[in-house]
């Protein structure tokens, strides 16, 4: 199976070890210090086209993680992955 996280972007379900609420999330200090880590490492992708709503942390063949923007609500890719039997 696969999820559609915005921008034409599609992601196998396999490879997705979370979704996040970018505007809950940011305010801890571990989520910002592991955001800018993972920006420093070169692993961010913004697939957003404008104001980030959510981070799509994922497995990657090359890479510990990647980490992916997404313009969508959390609770959308949520809703988007249970009507596709995924488990998150």
């Amino acid at each position: 199976m696969y999820l559609h996280i915005g921008q034409n972007e599609i992601l196998p379900d396999r490879r997705i070890i979370g979704i996040f609420d970018l505007d809950k999330c940011s305010y801890g200090k571990r989520t910002r210090e592991y955001l800018a880590a993972a920006e420093q490492e070169g692993v961010v992708l913004d697939i957003s086209g404008e104001i980030p709503k959510s981070f799509v942390v994922c497995d990657h063949p090359y890479h510990r993680q990647i980490v992916y923007l997404s313009q969508l609500n959390s609770t959308t890719l949520q809703k988007r992955a249970e009507s596709a039997g995924l488990e998150l």
